[in-house]
């Protein structure tokens, strides 16, 4: 992903809310099962981490980029954003 579409990726990613949220269970196969769905549907979504997850939010977006097939947009804070191509439903064209 080049730095012009991830900056136009951010860009939309200002005006959504987060769509899950990473708790004190972390991250376990269901919650990455819904997120490759929701990342089918969507291409671009937004995940919260609580303040009662001990985990670092730079190491759980890695850890969800990887076992989603998604991108890393950006961790700002406890948000991450991830991007993923859907193969079916393709609303965002980079």
């Amino acid at each position: 992903m080049t730095t012009k579409q991830r900056a136009y990726l951010k860009g939309l990613a200002m005006n959504i809310d987060p769509v899950f949220r990473i708790g004190k269970s972390s991250i376990t196969p269901e919650f990455c099962e819904g997120i490759r769905e929701v990342l089918e549907a969507r291409e671009l979504i937004k995940v919260g981490v609580l303040n009662n997850c001990a985990d670092d939010p730079k190491e759980l977006a890695q850890l969800l980029a990887e076992r989603t097939g998604a991108e890393v947009v950006q961790v700002i804070g406890k948000k991450i954003v991830l991007y993923r191509e859907s193969k079916t439903n393709k609303k965002i064209i980079l």
